[in-house]
């Protein structure tokens, strides 16, 4: 399941004013992706760019309200896993 955040900043990416990005579900593989990055906001940026399906620059520009949403939309995909 996808999870839209609205920007509070639109951004342009490839000369388009983007005011949503989407995050999709992530999966173990998304984590090991990041693995081997060094520096915890290096690897959390990347991870979240994969996320979305945007570069690092792209999430780079966001101002950091709109990166405290992405940051909020991931840990609610972790959290939403029901346990047995």
């Amino acid at each position: 399941m996808d999870k839209q955040i609205k920007l509070a900043t639109p951004i342009k990416i490839d000369g388009v004013e983007v005011k949503v990005l989407t995050m999709r579900k992530p999966k173990v593989r998304d984590m090991l992706a990041v693995d081997n990055i060094p520096g915890q906001a290096k690897k959390e940026i990347t991870l979240m760019a994969n996320l979305c399906e945007v570069t690092t620059a792209d999430i780079e520009d966001l101002d950091m309200d709109d990166y405290e949403q992405l940051q909020e939309t991931y840990q609610s995909f972790l959290s939403s896993t029901p346990k047995t």
